[in-house]
């Protein structure tokens, strides 16, 4: 990376951090605060019956507090990865990071509390007076052995969770790589020898778990910056790495490696060499983990054992060993049976689940949100990716199964299977349902043709597609002009060098472009000049034009201009007798979860079969997120009451839809409130044939659709992802002229997924 890239880099991490206010968590009120009763209950004097039921039974802390939901995250920042002791302020980013991953992945709250105290049995001391705030607590970035005491002291003595997760965190998720990884190379955990580099809190609690597992002692070969781990060693030694001892004379890593079946690295870069490689057996399995740089590169090993199986740190490479698959889950399933530990057999169950999800045969979520990349069992899929959406129901039910069954859950589940469906129907309410979208388009590499290359928003968002994707975009525009607003703002990308332009005004490929425009329409009125024409002048058709002679994969327009002025050249371009335009579908993500929201752009007054080819369309682009449609034909008109036009064409829509079967959910027509509220609809219609609430509201004409779209987002906090142009087979989407750099990267995401059935 150029010193320019490193300082663009670290200024845009600043700014994430700064704008658009300071640091990345906040706390918000749950109940309502905005009169003289809400006041008299949340405080004096209604506050002290909550009090007063607490005193009486502690238990009940759960119910009336957010305690039962609550993580502090705790360090004194002596070990913040991948920069040393940092202490507690410098911490803080980390730490609130690490809150914000709580709540994404797992809902889960969490404070962050970093401490000035580098002496551990004060440390534990004060971590110990904390627990009438927490449910548990998440130990973070504490060096070795301090962590150790540290933890050791707080289990003892809290009657609450307490998870190292530099050790346990990292252990479970080598354990589940390991585990798979053994049944690839057909070898036993018994029969295995290991030589592990690193003798820190990670690499111990690795070790630990290994034999747990069923690794012998007498197999387990440690090396660290000062060579093996011995018996009579002095230096740098610990009570920790003296248990891996082996012998009674020095030697180095080169001379035990010979004969291993595993290496596992927690150490730092290149400290596997090829030549040690080359004598471990056939099949090794090698967890490189060091990060940034491994201790050897995937390369490099595979050119000396091409059946090597290897997994690193980094999430460029098949395998990443990521705490993420772990720590917010088990936390999920702890806190949910109220345990006063995570002892090691919630532990194992938790590296049972995610290798156990590796194995399993991919869900239709997980495959629709990671299109084009092969989710098979084997070398390169040891375990599952970080945003796989059943971890959740998975890890958690496991992990909460395993504490009920040892006897340290104190409010156990009674139907396990219910509570694993309302964790996997929570995974789905959060903004980080465009997540698997981006790891899935980073699995190929599409090429987008931008009709407003020279909007500064496409600009901000094709950097933005460099750093976070592989797609390719290409910029319809003046190339003086795009290079100059990149200039301007202080963009690092240059046209012809990181990305390509196509010229309106001087294109080597302008005759080939106005000729198949031509041909195109020719028999609907458009003359050779014409076609020149446009062809000088409308990027929106040049694009389209490009995408239709397999230039590009996908184009992406409407940064200004009217949506249906676009549309007009879309449809007559790329347009066949498969491919029309059924509707445009709005993606709003709000902060309880996502909902959908059509047709707000392509059809003023649909009629009954236009309406019912939305539904129909939007039930398939809805699974495209992992969501299972519920879908509400929304009008003034509620299951009948009314002969409104609304109503009438509502009616028509769904007998339609009811013609022949369908493989989704919906209901109409009805009120927004009652698509949206359960209880109110069962008063008024009580037979509805829609499970819980909509999550996709269709309207009878754009009016309709447009303006809640637009109050969601405005007013509601909701943030777009849309407009989504259904039927044309993601060759096309048309944005609005209000949409902003982060949303052109979305879209981008959405086209840069290939598409093969959604329509």
């Amino acid at each position: 990376m150029t010193d320019d890239a490193k300082d663009s880099t670290r200024q845009a991490a600043l700014d994430y951090h700064q704008f658009p206010k300071p640091g990345k968590l906040e706390i918000r009120a749950t109940k309502p605060l905005a009169n003289g009763r809400d006041l008299s209950r949340a405080y004096s004097p209604g506050v002290a019956e909550a009090c007063l039921e607490i005193k009486a039974n502690p238990d009940t802390a759960r119910d009336y507090t957010t305690r039962g939901n609550l993580v502090g995250v705790v360090t004194n920042g002596t070990a913040v990865l991948g920069l040393g002791n940092i202490g507690g302020l410098a911490s803080k980013p980390v730490m609130e990071g690490k809150a914000v991953l709580f709540k994404k992945f797992a809902n889960i709250d969490c404070f962050d509390i970093e401490l000035n105290e580098p002496d551990p049995e004060k440390l534990a001391d004060i971590v110990c007076a904390l627990e009438p705030t927490f449910g548990a607590i998440n130990l973070e970035d504490i060096k070795a052995p301090d962590c150790f005491i540290v933890e050791k002291i707080c289990r003892e003595r809290m009657n609450i969770p307490v998870f190292h997760d530099d050790q346990h965190g990292t252990a479970i998720v080598v354990g589940a790589a390991a585990t798979n990884a053994l049944r690839v190379a057909g070898k036993k955990f018994e029969d295995i020898k290991i030589v592990s580099t690193g003798g820190g809190a990670a690499g111990i609690a690795c070790l630990n778990m290994l034999l747990k597992l069923g690794v012998k002692r007498e197999n387990v070969w440690l090396c660290d910056i000062e060579g093996l781990v011995y018996n009579g060693r002095e230096k740098d030694m610990t009570p920790q790495k003296a248990e891996y001892a082996q012998g009674t004379t020095k030697a180095t890593l080169n001379d035990v490696i010979a004969g291993a079946d595993m290496f596992l690295g927690l150490s730092g870069p290149g400290v596997l060499k090829p030549e040690m490689v080359v004598q471990m057996t056939d099949a090794p399995i090698i967890f490189a983990l060091a990060n940034p740089t491994p201790e050897i590169s995937p390369d490099d090993a595979r050119a000396v054992k091409p059946d090597a199986i290897i997994a690193t740190g980094r999430s460029d490479f098949p395998n990443q060993v990521n705490n993420v698959l772990c720590f917010p889950f088990i936390f999920r399933g702890a806190l949910d049976v109220g345990a006063t530990d995570i002892n090691d057999e919630m532990k194992i169950a938790c590296i049972e689940g995610i290798a156990a999800l590796a194995r399993a045969t991919t869900s239709a979520e997980a495959a629709a949100a990671y299109t084009g990349e092969k989710l098979t069992f084997g070398a390169d899929y040891l375990i599952p990716k970080p945003f796989d959406p059943r971890l959740m129901g998975v890890v958690a039910s496991s992990v909460a199964k395993a504490a009920m069954e040892t006897g340290i859950a104190t409010r156990p589940i009674a139907d396990m299977t219910a509570y694993k469906a309302n964790l996997d129907g929570s995974v789905f309410k959060s903004a980080m349902i465009m997540r698997p979208v981006f790891d899935a388009a980073r699995t190929v590499t599409r090429s987008i043709v931008f009709a407003e290359g020279e909007d500064e928003r496409v600009l901000r968002a094709s950097q933005a597609i460099m750093e976070e994707t592989t797609d390719t975009p290409i910029l319809i525009g003046r190339p003086d002009v795009i290079a100059q607003r990149c200039e301007r703002a202080g963009l690092k990308i240059r046209p012809g060098v990181d990305f390509s332009i196509v010229n309106p005004e001087n294109d080597p490929r302008y005759r080939d472009y106005w000729e198949t425009y031509h041909n195109l329409m020719a028999r609907k009125g458009v003359t050779p000049d014409l076609a020149k024409a446009i062809m000088r002048t409308n990027t929106t058709a040049i694009g389209a034009v490009m995408v239709h002679r397999g230039e590009a994969d996908s184009l992406i327009c409407g940064t200004f201009g009217q949506f249906r002025w676009h549309l007009k050249y879309v449809t007559e371009i790329l347009g066949n007798q498969t491919l029309h335009p059924v509707g445009a579908l709005s993606l709003m993500i709000l902060e309880d979860g996502p909902l959908f929201v059509a047709d707000t752009q392509v059809h003023s007054e649909p009629t009954p079969e236009q309406i019912a080819e939305t539904v129909i369309g939007a039930a398939r682009h809805v699974r495209r997120f992992g969501v299972e449609p519920k879908i509400a034909l929304c009008s003034h008109s509620q299951f009948g009451n009314l002969d409104c036009d609304t109503g009438v064409r509502m009616r028509a829509a769904m007998a339609i839809l009811d013609s022949q079967p369908r493989d989704f959910a919906y209901e109409g027509e009805m009120h927004i409130d009652a698509a949206l509220d359960v209880e109110l609809r069962n008063r008024v219609f009580p037979d509805a044939h829609l499970p819980g609430a909509a999550n996709v509201l269709i309207f009878a004409n754009t009016d309709a659709a447009s303006g809640v779209r637009n109050i969601l987002k405005m007013k509601g906090g909701g943030l777009e992802v849309g407009p989504i142009l259904m039927g044309m087979g993601n060759r096309c989407h048309i944005v609005t002229p209000s949409i902003t750099p982060r949303g052109l990267l979305n879209m981008s995401a959405l086209a840069g997924t290939p598409v093969a059935h959604y329509g």
